[in-house]
């Protein structure tokens, strides 16, 4: 029981932000920033436009499915179809950029391909 003559003193907030900002600190840098699923990506040479691809093959990429040369083609068998060949690669309206990755980690599988986005 307090005595009548004790008054409380009021909880001071200021040591507790003092904590926090310090351990926030401290965690953001102890922790790693590493690069996920990086895809390296080379950029084309500066051409005259009009330049003709011969020998390509022509690959369409739409939200839900993928063209191969005209015909449908799963995503699993990418890699199979397309590996040396050169490939000219389109993407239809509604393409995310999610979409284009998972192409891409596809097509990362294939040997000696030379791959040109069009857009």
């Amino acid at each position: 029981m307090p005595r009548a003559g004790v008054r409380r003193r009021a909880l001071s907030l200021t040591p507790l932000v003092d904590v926090i900002f310090l351990l926030l600190l401290f965690f953001m840098l102890s922790s790693t920033f590493s690069r996920f699923g990086e895809i390296p990506l080379t950029a084309a040479g500066g051409a005259a436009g009009g330049e003709v691809v011969t020998g390509a093959r022509f690959l369409r990429v739409g939200p839900g499915t993928i063209s191969l040369a005209g015909r449908d083609i799963a995503e699993d068998e990418l890699a199979a179809a397309l590996s040396g060949e050169r490939v000219l690669m389109t993407l239809a309206t509604g393409v995310t950029a999610q979409r284009l990755v998972d192409i891409l980690s596809a097509l990362r599988a294939a040997p000696g391909i030379s791959l040109m986005v069009v857009r």
